[in-house]
């Protein structure tokens, strides 16, 4: 299954920093995405583009995980003229990784 399936995203970066969440629609499937998606997954999905570390965070109140991508975005979204690396669209790019689910 696809993440956009059971979680939806906000993003943001500053500088070379991208910020994703991950927040599921329904609490209980909170856990599988805790289970799933850490942060070597996310390092490795998007290993074209992030030269840097992920961290992940987790807000178990709200169902979500926050991940942080250093050295993500080519200098920077004013220094970048690649419009698919900026935040924004690393977070609907995420949505598209699929999971195994038994």
């Amino acid at each position: 299954m696809k993440l956009k399936e059971i979680a939806h995203s906000r993003t943001g970066d500053k500088g070379e920093i991208s910020n994703i969440s991950l927040i599921a629609y329904k609490k209980e499937d909170y856990a599988l995405l805790k289970e799933k998606i850490t942060s070597n997954k996310v390092k490795e999905y998007f290993s074209e583009i992030c030269k840097g570390e992920v961290t992940r965070y987790e807000l178990d109140e709200i169902g979500a995980l926050n991940f942080v991508l250093d050295k993500t975005l080519g200098g920077g979204v004013t220094r970048s003229l690649a419009l698919d690396k900026h935040g924004k669209s690393l977070g609907m790019a995420l949505l598209e990784m699929e999971i195994e689910v038994d």
